[in-house]
């Protein structure tokens, strides 16, 4: 079990500090800003959805390695999904990072989050480009904030 928990911690730092996707598509038709204040993150997410799926997806912003990893897989794995797709994997990570549940398999590499439910104070880094991702896909003009 350390050893798989070494691994996650691997991965968290790498994607930390080598985010993936730490850019704007060009043609973004969706965009969102948001800040946990609490850790002082901050990040802009911009996607290109076309119909019921997103085609592309970047970010750009700074935080703690929790939050940037979590937008930088975050970016991964939505790009090419439809919107209920995403929306049933935001469900399953909340789950899984709040401590409520949630099958990390079903997660493949976002499980590697699941240690954050055992620091609550952490799990606003981790689902903090997930609510701007759905704020983004609603269009709303708020800033999303943690508080």
């Amino acid at each position: 079990m350390s050893d798989l928990r070494e691994l996650y911690q691997e991965v968290i730092l790498d994607h930390g500090k080598h985010p993936r996707n730490f850019r704007f598509p060009e043609g973004s038709n969706h965009e969102a800003e948001g800040y946990n204040p609490l850790c002082g993150d901050r990040l802009t997410l911009k996607l290109v959805v076309d119909g019921d799926r997103i085609v592309d997806v970047g970010f750009q912003g700074s935080g703690c390695a929790i939050s940037t990893a979590s937008a930088s897989t975050m970016t991964e794995v939505i790009k090419g999904k439809t919107l209920s797709e995403v929306e049933a994997m935001f469900q399953k990570f909340h789950a899984l990072v709040t401590g409520e549940g949630g099958d990390p398999d079903a997660l493949g590499k976002l499980a590697v989050f699941g240690g954050v439910a055992e620091f609550p104070m952490r799990v606003k880094c981790a689902t903090l480009s997930w609510h701007t991702l759905r704020a983004a896909l609603e269009n709303s003009p708020e800033h999303v904030t943690t508080e």
